[in-house]
């Protein structure tokens, strides 16, 4: 069987720092927390060269090295990554920013970030010998869990709050995943998984209770520093539900100086969420170091509304670590920011990723981002996947009326 020539050295508990095997299929630590992999970047440091990526197809296996999957025929792609750091110059202007720019990965195979993260779990699933996957899900990870699933001809069970975004739901009808939809939130879904597992020994990729969907996701990270002439950028935004986006970003960045590959410290990490569902801003805001459960929480920004995140210290400690900050958003400027954007750029974003404008707004209005900062928008899905969150009523015209 044909080998990548991944430099995964093993698992870690992030909490405990207990090592885990990479070879058997594994969730969380004895002690209840989320793990992580570990790598030998000392080798790839004196092996691999990031000039060898040059030649490289433009997806995010371009780091194969530094993902886990060891066997090339168990990697499943639908073509994921490398998406594109689209410079907003009007945006900037009207912020007083003048290096803005968004990393759009709205273009991405199922419409959103979500896509990498399933691609490198669901590659990791099928090399392990998993047959059944299940999760709790708000809709777009859950979507593409269940088509990259279909890709590697695994059974997917997904359980997801009867108010999801009705085209998640029929993307994973579409896969071929058993759908089931719950009158409650994330939480409550992740109850009934828990359940299941427990039940049927099912693999359980809910959000950091497998170790692998933050590794499709730190290359993000990878792929901004490639993009920006392997330095970093000044400051990073971030919406933030369960936090997989903004810990892969951050461990991105501390294995790429690791490695020798960008020489600046990573860049300052703002977590973004909506005021109806904001723990980690609370957190933040009070130094603490884990965030409390969100009572009734509700936001149209859907993927951001995860009341408490499993790897919540995970998230906070990368904001800390690198001197940034957690946003609230109240949803009425959320839909403002998406018009606005798309009337000055083009981009049609998802509310969560609309979100990060606001925030840089009112960050810049602060003086917290300066005005020579690079500033990157990380937009996290394609606005068309939520129909409904703008509405409009455009004048109809008879068959012979004149403009």
């Amino acid at each position: 069987m044909a080998e990548t020539k991944s430099y995964i050295a093993g698992l870690y508990c992030s909490r405990c720092g207990k090592g885990h095997s990479h070879e058997i299929a594994a969730h969380l630590c004895d002690c209840g927390s989320p793990l992580l992999v570990r790598y030998d970047l000392e080798r790839a440091r004196s092996e691999l060269d990031r000039n060898s990526l040059r030649d490289r197809s433009p997806d995010l296996w371009r780091y194969r090295e530094l993902l886990p999957v060891e066997r090339e025929e168990n990697i499943v792609s639908l073509g994921e990554g490398f998406t594109p750091l689209l410079p907003l110059r009007r945006a900037g202007a009207s912020l007083d920013i003048d290096l803005l720019y968004i990393k759009d990965e709205s273009v991405i195979p199922t419409g959103t970030f979500k896509a990498r993260g399933a691609a490198v779990g669901v590659s990791k699933a099928k090399e392990l010998g998993v047959g059944t996957l299940i999760m709790p899900t708000n809709g777009n990870a859950g979507a593409a869990w269940a088509l990259y699933g279909a890709r590697a001809s695994l059974d997917v069970k997904i359980i997801m709050p009867e108010d999801a975004p009705y085209i998640a739901r029929a993307e994973c009808s579409a896969g071929g995943a058993d759908l089931y939809l719950v009158k409650g939130l994330i939480s409550d879904c992740g109850k009934i998984a828990a359940r299941a597992v427990a039940k049927h020994g099912w693999y359980d990729v809910s959000t950091l209770k497998e170790p692998y969907r933050i590794e499709g996701k730190k290359t993000m990270g990878y792929e901004i520093a490639e993009q920006l002439g392997w330095r970093s950028p000044d400051v990073v935004l971030y919406p933030t539900g369960g936090g997989v986006g903004i810990i892969g970003v951050y461990k991105a960045f501390l294995e790429m100086r690791e490695l020798g590959w960008i020489s600046d410290k990573p860049p300052r990490l703002v977590a973004v969420q909506a005021d109806g569902c904001a723990p980690i801003v609370k957190a933040f805001a009070e130094k603490k170091t884990q965030s409390e459960f969100w009572e009734n929480s509700r936001t149209i920004a859907f993927g951001i509304n995860v009341p408490r995140a499993l790897g919540d210290f995970l998230v906070l400690d990368a904001i800390y670590s690198t001197n940034g900050t957690a946003v609230s958003i109240d949803d009425d400027t959320i839909v403002a920011s998406q018009v606005e954007l798309g009337r000055q750029e083009g981009t049609f974003v998802c509310p969560e990723g609309a979100s990060l404008y606001a925030a840089a707004k009112r960050l810049r209005e602060d003086g917290w981002i300066r005005r020579d900062d690079t500033v990157v928008l990380l937009n996290t899905g394609a606005g068309i996947k939520y129909p409904d969150t703008l509405s409009f009523a455009p004048p109809y015209l008879e068959m012979d009326a004149e403009l």
